[in-house]
């Protein structure tokens, strides 16, 4: 059996171009658009391929409009291995059908889900952004984007290339920080097959898949100085190689890079060339918190709720004053994602009432919840910082359904520090 990985389903849509796939396995929540909307596109250009959803919501009205978009199984977090592959196993026995192509998906054929993306904000230093986007799309030059965590870095970088004379080529995504050090330089450039233990067949990279269109680079400030050395003369010579192999290859791709640290303090560490970033940063873009931008908040909202109401088929509803007040006033650590994240609940918990109401998103089994999740130890825990470290990461991995990546932007740390992490904790034995 043959087993592919992707970072979005962006890069999924641009691989199931070039390959025939028995079987989809996706989450719900991705960065660039969400699982239902992949599961339409698949429905309608790759229709004998099946789909397994799987998220961290599980509802029953969630369930029931899965299998109406065409999923052969929906699986809740958080779920054992065993039972993953055994409904794997089960859904490539049975004969594969093409389904009849729910009405739904003539809403949604992939140019519009495209046309979706856009940056939502008013607040002055939104559209002072706003208003550089048309000259930074049109043109080639590499774009640097810099924010904390879940301010919107990603969307931002695919409305660039939308706007862009390369809207209809490919987007590619490269999560820099979720990949294991030893396939960044695969993942990016290719590999042959026998290059590697574990190269058991050609490989085609991010750079290659991205040619004639845009590539992302998301957390670029994780990528070993080495690989970032190779980065460097891509972006000079135009042309990489792919690993074992000498022969140089053209490519024509606009790069666009992300990072949530300090970039001058990642120069200043030796962890980040400096000759990197100016090479990359012919346009640098620093999308602001959200707690600098509060006047966006209602307008965000909104949306969110206009969006997760027809995600899960639910009548329209409005936010309360109340709500809002508590919105407005909150310090919103996890910026955008977790406003949405928090609408996304109250859309949840509201039900089929009209109106979301502060119980609804800021119930006190959430807030404690929320709380351990920062870091709040158990007393007997509280004995030295290296526990209170290895609980946090625990802590964080365990709401997250052991999702790396996404407890490493909870915690403000890179995913590559949650494995080293991790291999420690083996090696002494806190976990096995």
């Amino acid at each position: 059996m043959e087993v592919v990985s992707c970072s979005t389903a962006t890069q999924a849509m641009e691989i199931l171009k070039d390959q025939a796939f028995d079987l989809v396995v996706t989450d719900f929540m991705m960065p660039d658009m969400d699982g239902l909307e992949l599961l339409a596109h698949i429905r309608q250009e790759y229709p004998e391929t099946r789909v397994i959803m799987i998220t961290a919501h599980a509802n029953v009205q969630h369930a029931v409009r899965t299998m109406q978009y065409g999923a052969i199984d929906y699986i809740a977090k958080p779920f054992a291995t065993a039972d993953l592959v055994e409904r794997v196993k089960a859904s490539l026995a049975t004969p594969a059908e093409a389904p009849e192509k729910p009405k739904t998906r003539a809403k949604a054929p992939a140019k519009k889900t495209r046309a979706k993306v856009s940056f939502i904000g008013e607040a002055p230093n939104v559209q002072r952004l706003k208003e550089r986007l048309p000259r930074v799309a049109k043109n080639r030059a590499p774009v640097f984007i810099q924010g904390e965590s879940g301010t919107g870095k990603e969307v931002l970088a695919r409305q660039i290339h939308l706007m862009s004379d390369r809207a209809e080529g490919p987007y590619v995504t490269i999560n820099c920080a979720n990949l294991p050090r030893e396939l960044v330089e695969s993942h990016l450039f290719g590999h042959r097959k026998g290059a590697f233990t574990g190269a058991i067949d050609d490989m085609v990279g991010a750079f290659e898949r991205a040619h004639g269109g845009t590539l992302l680079l998301d957390e670029i400030t994780e990528v070993e100085p080495a690989v970032q050395a190779k980065l460097l003369r891509v972006l000079q010579e135009r042309e990489f190689q792919r690993v074992g192999t000498t022969e140089p290859q053209k490519v024509d791709v606009r790069v666009i890079a992300t990072s949530n640290r300090n970039v001058g303090e990642a120069i200043a560490e030796g962890v980040f060339r400096e000759d990197l970033y100016h090479r990359l940063s012919v346009f640098p873009l620093m999308v602001p918190p959200l707690r600098e931008r509060i006047s966006d908040v209602p307008l965000l909202a909104k949306h969110f709720v206009h969006k997760y109401c027809e995600l899960y088929g639910l009548p329209e509803k409005t936010i309360s004053r109340d709500l809002m007040r508590r919105f407005k006033s909150h310090p919103w650590p996890g910026n955008v994602r977790q406003l949405e994240n928090m609408v996304q609940r109250g859309v949840i918990l509201s039900a089929d009432e009209d109106v979301i109401e502060v119980e609804h998103v800021f119930d006190e089994f959430f807030a404690e919840a929320e709380a351990n999740g920062t870091g709040r130890l158990p007393d007997e825990k509280m004995q030295t910082i290296e526990d209170m470290e290895r609980y946090m990461i625990l802590q964080a991995l365990s709401e997250s359904g052991n999702n790396q990546q996404l407890a490493a932007e909870r915690l403000g740390i890179s995913a590559r520090t949650i494995r080293n992490k991790l291999r420690k904790y083996r090696e002494e034995g806190h976990i096995t």
